[in-house]
């Protein structure tokens, strides 16, 4: 099976992220490119291996989360599944294994709140590793007047970390928020949907999530 590594040099899949991320570019999205695609495969590595999952099962996790968003590239309207059917093709064009193919579509096609759920490890894994990926360097809009609320609440996100307890019973994810950007409200205006997607996927992993932000236990 081609690794993680050796994925991330294939210039055709390269193409389809850039592009995908041009489009929601257009849309006024935040960013989903590269930095985005390669910080979700870091988490996704994290929680599998940590929880102790195979270093094969760890690889796929982080082949599913590098090619998640390409769906974007059809229409950000049901991304995750128009995504899976594309690394669909892509993989059995580059000769992995059914089995393999399968586990990676899976958690591609239910990583989105809405139509998402955590029905596998590494589908948990992926949701988590997408869904934390909240930071002001996402967004894309310079200008601080025009901000819309998913700017606000990106760019008051200064500091996030995702972690597991030594005892690896709870995972914590932790904010730090400047509020002269963007409040508590507002993170869970936009937010909630994602958390109770998070918490679900935590429990497919066997922890307990917690959310904490600027030092404050919210959930």
């Amino acid at each position: 099976m081609m690794t993680y590594k050796e994925l991330k040099q294939n210039e055709e899949i390269k193409t389809y992220i850039v592009r995908a991320d041009e489009s929601l570019e257009a849309l006024g999205y935040t960013e989903h490119s590269f930095a985005h695609v390669c910080r979700v495969a870091d988490t996704v590595r994290y929680l599998l291996a940590t929880m102790g999952y195979s270093e094969h099962e760890v690889e796929l996790g982080q082949i599913a989360a590098y090619l998640h968003d390409i769906g974007n590239l059809v229409n950000r309207i049901d991304h995750s599944q128009s995504g899976a059917m594309m690394a669909f093709r892509l993989l059995e064009k580059l000769d992995f294994a059914p089995a393999d193919i399968a586990t990676v579509i899976t958690s591609i096609g239910n990583h989105d709140e809405g139509t998402g759920v955590p029905v596998s490890a590494l589908a948990a894994a992926l949701i988590l590793g997408d869904k934390s990926d909240v930071r002001r360097s996402r967004v894309r809009n310079h200008d601080v007047s025009t901000f819309d609320i998913h700017d606000r609440v990106n760019f008051s996100v200064t500091r996030s970390t995702l972690e597991i307890n030594p005892d690896r019973t709870e995972l914590l994810l932790s904010l730090t928020i400047d509020t002269q950007y963007g409040t508590v409200m507002d993170y869970f205006e936009i937010f909630l949907d994602r958390m109770i997607l998070c918490r679900k996927a935590a429990e497919r992993l066997s922890l307990q999530f917690k959310l904490q932000i600027n030092g404050q236990p919210i959930l």
